[in-house]
């Protein structure tokens, strides 16, 4: 089941993410610059939300699978895109059992390993369905911001954090799990991986003007990790 922002404020927050702070000028052009020329590449869009992704895949000539624990999401998807996508609701934390192995070049998951607990059906069936040279491209929190609302005070453990977020405009509860970067560095390897590339980020221009503030802090400071993994075989 997804969260509330997720399902029950998903239009809310699909108007939301649209030109916000964390989404819209942190995340996503960071995300975007770590990618490679998309014509003509297929990819799996996975916890595609309301699509922001799926617009841009679509608009530089990229044939589009995408999916969504939260069947809103999915249907906000289908409402936009149409026959140009396929979307289609999986819980991502049973791993990719629809898909075919060796038919994406490029699997992009925004945002959405921290809500899965145990990454290794995940991170084995990215590799399954991967082209021969194709890659994995993920975004979490930094575990660094994670370790400050941790319960324990113990960073090594994995656990379940409840915050309230505004991004919508008023408080929703979000639950979602913190983790070292050695577990997260082991589930890529365990799985046959490697990270061929790391960024944690940089805001864009566009903030200064929005929130001075937000913009001169992640200058400074991480807030999340940007991960690109290949295969080794």
């Amino acid at each position: 089941m997804s969260a509330p922002m997720y399902s029950q404020y998903a239009n809310e927050y699909a108007q939301a993410i649209t030109n916000n702070v964390y989404n819209a000028l942190l995340e996503r052009p960071s995300m975007l610059a770590m990618l490679p020329e998309l014509q003509g590449k297929s990819i799996l869009d996975l916890g595609c939300g309301p699509g922001a992704y799926v617009e841009h895949f679509l608009s530089q000539g990229a044939r589009v699978t995408a999916s969504d624990v939260s069947p809103e999401m999915v249907q906000i998807v289908q409402k936009k895109f149409g026959d140009q996508v396929t979307a289609y609701v999986a819980d991502l934390s049973h791993g990719l059992p629809d898909e075919q192995d060796s038919s994406y070049d490029l699997i992009v998951c925004p945002l959405t390993i921290h809500y899965i607990e145990d990454l290794s059906p995940l991170f084995n069936d990215a590799r399954r369905v991967l082209n021969g040279g194709g890659s994995f491209f993920f975004s979490t929190h930094h575990p660094i911001v994670d370790f400050e609302v941790s319960p324990s005070g113990n960073y090594f453990s994995r656990e379940l954090i409840i915050e309230e977020w505004d991004t919508i405009g008023h408080p929703v509860q979000v639950q979602f799990y913190r983790r070292s970067l050695t577990e997260l560095f082991n589930a890529i390897a365990n799985a046959g991986l490697y990270v061929a590339a790391l960024s944690e980020g940089c805001p864009a221009e566009a903030m200064k003007d929005i929130s001075p503030e937000s913009y001169n802090h992640l200058l400074n400071n991480p807030n999340f990790l940007f991960v690109e993994c290949k295969s080794f075989t």
